[in-house]
């Protein structure tokens, strides 16, 4: 029957969010003016969280930072012990008196210590680091399972996986470096600089001063157009990528159309793109090492020669000379180190920008704060007034009142395009209505938590899409925690049992990618099973038959008629012959209920339903 009651819903009817995949000038700009920024502020929580049950992650950074305090502090004096060692060789009295032979050996403890101390804050902060990067790597995935069948529907999977192991691999590096690279840097540095200032004199500072700055600000100066580049590259990457995976999973369709070369090309197009960028990104670092190396050595010889001055007028000893030469090779490995650090962390922010984009990509369906669960008494589905669009200019359900009793099996009929399938895409909640109201028993699915409402569903679509995994685990995949004996009862009971018992490994049948090494009837009872196992009190069949032969469909019917039985279903059907011993048949079009009634009194009315009939039949006569 027609429900002709209606409930206005006051909410305003869902605008269909931007295009993932593309962004305006104006959001790139925004985008790169707050990306470093930003992805640093989204990591620091996971070096110093603040819950006290990760107290342990504070203290290892602490530790960590105390060992780096050290490390910097031997490697800063080290070179005073070499200088006396060398003085001491000359002739000249230490003032540790321990000799130029204590003084070597001295030198090279301070060189071990200064490792050691390396060593132990790395494996002391190593457990800090895999933390931070698995717990950021689940919630990206579980984000993206978080996010709308919309987004999911215009998103490329080639590119997602790109994006995500481009920003998880940065992770590490990012922490890693925040805390032990350029703060350190900057310590060492000014350690050296006040060292050789007290032993020498300010000249020297000032010309290390000048050095490190110019150094400095051509680095981050040419880093920032790399970065550019390093974006135009991702692009590139991430385009190739996405045309490979999009090829691959394509991969009966291109051979259907001898179509190998014509991917190969669109593949290789992608690829030069990628070419070109990595091209000027690798010639571009070149350019940047040169001119790091003209600064580094400018200034390095120019100590140098100060320092000989400094020695052939009786200034300086022998030992200080080795301690100038000493101080300016350690001021030159990090300074390159900050070079190579600077142009990594710029990149390592592009690469998790692109990630963080995606984890603030907002889920269009949410639950409403503190919703209950779904509590199913019978499983009477309402829709009343439903009006629904994918995109606001093109409606697809207008003003739908349907009801489906508890228990009974409802058809929905109609021809392409008139709203059938987007019923069942409501009733699971990918979507949310855009006015009007869905309920079960009365519940507006709106209102009750996700995780129940799914859980009250179960669904056999037109196209059974498996794991790359065995039989038992795609059909256990019904209920978590299910046993081998409940597995099997379902299989029996979805009439696939004696199929599987009769592979070479039974229920450890891997079924390959997408289920494609069993058939189109296989995978429909290995999708029945499953949905029996659920035991669900509502069931949803979408066009479950609609893709098999007619001999394959009915021996699957039995199957469909078993998991039906004392539950509430809604069919869509393409084959009217499939639901003509329904309940209730609901006819569609145009987004709005034309017709329903019984099989029999609708063939009697002559509308629509009866056209459709005909039609079909005169069909199958013809074939």
């Amino acid at each position: 029957m027609v429900n002709s009651t209606a409930s206005v819903n006051t909410s305003p009817p869902l605008a269909p969010p931007s295009d993932p995949n593309q962004t305006g000038p104006d959001d790139v700009t925004k985008s790169e003016r707050r990306s470093g920024w930003r992805t640093i502020r989204r990591v620091l929580p996971y070096l110093w969280p603040s819950q006290p049950a990760y107290a342990w992650v504070r203290l290892r950074v602490v530790i960590a930072m105390t060992m780096l305090i050290f490390s910097k502090t031997v490697a800063a004096t080290t070179p005073l012990l070499y200088a006396q060692a060398v003085d001491a060789l000359d002739g000249a009295a230490s003032p540790l008196m321990l000799g130029a032979v204590g003084l070597t050996v001295a030198y090279g403890l301070a060189r071990l210590g200064n490792v050691g101390f390396q060593q132990l804050r790395d494996a002391v902060f190593a457990r800090v680091a895999q933390r931070a990067l698995r717990r950021l790597a689940l919630e990206t995935f579980t984000h993206i399972h978080a996010l709308s069948l919309r987004y999911h529907i215009t998103r490329k999977t080639g590119g997602l996986s790109r994006i995500i192991e481009r920003g998880v691999k940065g992770v590490e590096f990012l922490l890693r470096f925040l805390l032990f690279s350029i703060g350190p840097l900057i310590l060492e540095l000014i350690m050296i600089a006040g060292i050789l200032a007290w032993v020498l004199d300010f000249s020297y500072l000032l010309v290390i001063a000048g050095t490190i700055t110019l150094y400095a600000v051509f680095t981050f100066r040419v880093t920032e157009w790399r970065v550019k580049l390093r974006r135009t590259m991702n692009t590139q990457d991430t385009n190739a990528n996405q045309k490979a995976i999009d090829s691959l999973l394509n991969f009966e369709t291109v051979k259907y159309f001898g179509a190998e070369a014509r991917e190969a090309d669109r593949y290789d197009a992608s690829m030069r793109g990628y070419e070109a960028a990595a091209v000027k990104t690798a010639t571009s670092l070149a350019a940047l090492n040169f001119g790091q190396s003209l600064i580094i050595t400018t200034g390095l010889v120019t100590v140098m020669v100060m320092a000989a001055l400094g020695v052939e007028a009786g200034r300086l000893s022998i030992g200080q000379f080795v301690l100038v030469n000493a101080y300016m090779i350690q001021i030159t490995m990090p300074l390159n180190f900050l070079g190579t650090v600077y142009r990594e962390i710029r990149q390592g922010l592009v690469d998790m920008g692109e990630m963080f984009d995606l984890l603030e990509q907002p889920a269009e369906v949410t639950d409403r704060p503190n919703a209950p669960d779904l509590k199913v008494t019978g499983g009477t589905i309402t829709l009343r007034a439903v009006e629904f669009g994918y995109d606001a200019q093109r409606p697809i359900l207008q003003g739908v009142d349907l009801t489906v009793p508890a228990g009974q099996t409802v058809a929905i009929v109609g021809a392409s395009g008139s709203g059938k399938s987007t019923i069942g895409r409501l009733l699971f909640r990918f979507y949310d209505v855009g006015a009007g109201a869905l309920e079960i028993d009365g519940q507006d699915v709106r209102s009750v938590t996700q995780t129940s409402l799914r859980e009250a569903i179960g669904v056999v679509p037109q196209d059974t899409v498996l794991f790359n995994d065995t039989v038992g685990y795609n059909i256990g995949y019904g209920r978590d925690g299910a046993t081998q004996t409940d597995i099997e009862n379902a299989a029996r009971a979805a009439q696939i049992h004696d199929f599987i018992a009769s592979l070479p490994d039974g229920y450890d049948t891997k079924v390959g990618e997408r289920g494609l090494k069993l058939s189109g009837g296989e995978k429909q009872r290995v999708g029945i099973a499953r949905t029996l196992l659920k035991n669900p009190p509502i069931l949803l069949l979408d066009e479950a038959t609609s893709a098999l032969d007619t001999e394959t469909e009915a021996s699957i019917q039995g199957a469909l008629a078993l998991a039906s039985k004392g539950r509430t279903v809604i069919t869509i059907a393409h084959r009217l012959s499939t639901i003509a011993n329904a309940d209730q048949i609901v006819v569609l079009e145009a987004g709005q209920v034309v017709e329903q009634g019984t099989h029999d009194a609708l063939l009697a009315d002559q509308g629509r339903y009866a056209h459709l009939w005909h039609m079909q039949l005169s069909e199958d006569e013809t074939r």
